[in-house]
């Protein structure tokens, strides 16, 4: 993966590199959109998955945000798109909140005195339509260092079925698919823990636990308490702010809500609506629908631009993040 080396001063586009944090300030303004977008060029043996890793990015958001590019062999000097640029969820920005749509985490630490409060953002999987995670509020009740994993009978079954039978109780080591670290949920069965297979983070293949990649859930482990609270949602559109302008950030729902989305268009309308009932901006409508069409993963600005929006978006864009 190489840099590219200049950029439009409008752009919000930042010049990405593998060492970038993924913790953000989150706005004292009350702005909602966080991060930047980032942009590399593949070396020819890259893939989206290997970028993905490098840059803290799952496989789904990765494959939204560059829909010409193919995933497994982008081939060399192609400009990829890093979509590290967040509508926060709306959730209380407190503990762990989990946009199952998004695949996404957001960790919201309590600042120390006299320092601006941060969000720490990592990419997750999911569980798959068959065995879907749990909606809705919990809290860490347990952390456990080199766990052993006890499958259920149900997915012992599975594994039965498919000639890849399971022991009843896999020990640490690197054939643990929990890896090394596991923060133990509130609801029954469910975790959200590391994995021995990193290429598999942003998809739905898990059986309704949250798996981050290695580093990530090192990370998390270290500084999640016991009783954090953890609040997983569903939000496959997302509406917020940044400098005084309205962004939409629209991802695909999930297979098993096609039906309850199956107007989006009217959805998020009525959101938009909603968000812009004080504020009164004129809104791109074109834009709008192209953004809901589009399912980049991306904030997209909907409202019109006025001068001083634009100054103060390329002086945001100009500051360190």
């Amino acid at each position: 993966m190489k840099m590219l080396s200049s950029l439009a001063a409008l752009s919000t586009l930042f010049w990405a590199t593998p060492a970038r944090p993924d913790t953000v300030f989150l706005p004292a303004n009350g702005d909602t959109v966080v991060g930047s977008l980032g942009v590399t060029t593949s070396e020819y043996e890259d893939t989206l998955l290997d970028i993905g890793l490098a840059y803290d990015q799952g496989y789904q958001e990765m494959r939204l945000a560059n829909p010409k590019v193919d995933p497994w062999i982008p081939g060399a000097d192609t400009e990829v798109m890093i979509p590290s640029q967040y509508i926060l969820p709306q959730a209380p920005r407190e503990g762990i909140v989990i946009n199952v749509a998004e695949m996404r985490l957001y960790y919201y630490p309590k600042a120390k005195p006299g320092e601006p409060r941060v969000v720490i953002t990592h990419p997750v999987s999911v569980g798959r339509q068959d065995w879907k995670t749990p909606q809705g509020a919990t809290h860490i009740v347990a952390k456990t260092l080199n766990p052993a994993w006890y499958p259920p009978a149900s997915i012992r079954k599975e594994h039965a079925a498919d000639g890849d039978p399971l022991p009843k109780m896999v020990p640490p080591g690197p054939d643990n698919p929990l890896g090394r670290y596991a923060l133990r949920l509130g609801h029954n069965g469910y975790l959200i823990h590391g994995t021995n297979k990193p290429f598999g983070i942003g998809m739905r293949v898990t059986h309704g636990c949250l798996r981050l990649y290695p580093k990530d859930i090192e990370r998390l482990f270290g500084e999640v308490r016991v009783g954090t609270p953890v609040r997983i949602v569903n939000q496959p559109f997302k509406i917020g702010w940044l400098s005084g302008g309205l962004y939409l950030e629209t991802h695909p729902p999930l297979d098993e809500d096609a039906a309850a989305f199956h107007d989006s268009f009217t959805q998020v309308v009525g959101q938009v609506t909603e968000a812009n009932r004080d504020a009164q901006h004129a809104v791109d409508w074109d834009g709008l629908q192209q953004a809901v069409s589009d399912r980049k993963g991306i904030p997209v600005r909907i409202s019109r631009a006025t001068t001083a929006s634009v100054e103060a978006e390329v002086s945001l864009g100009d500051a360190p993040q």
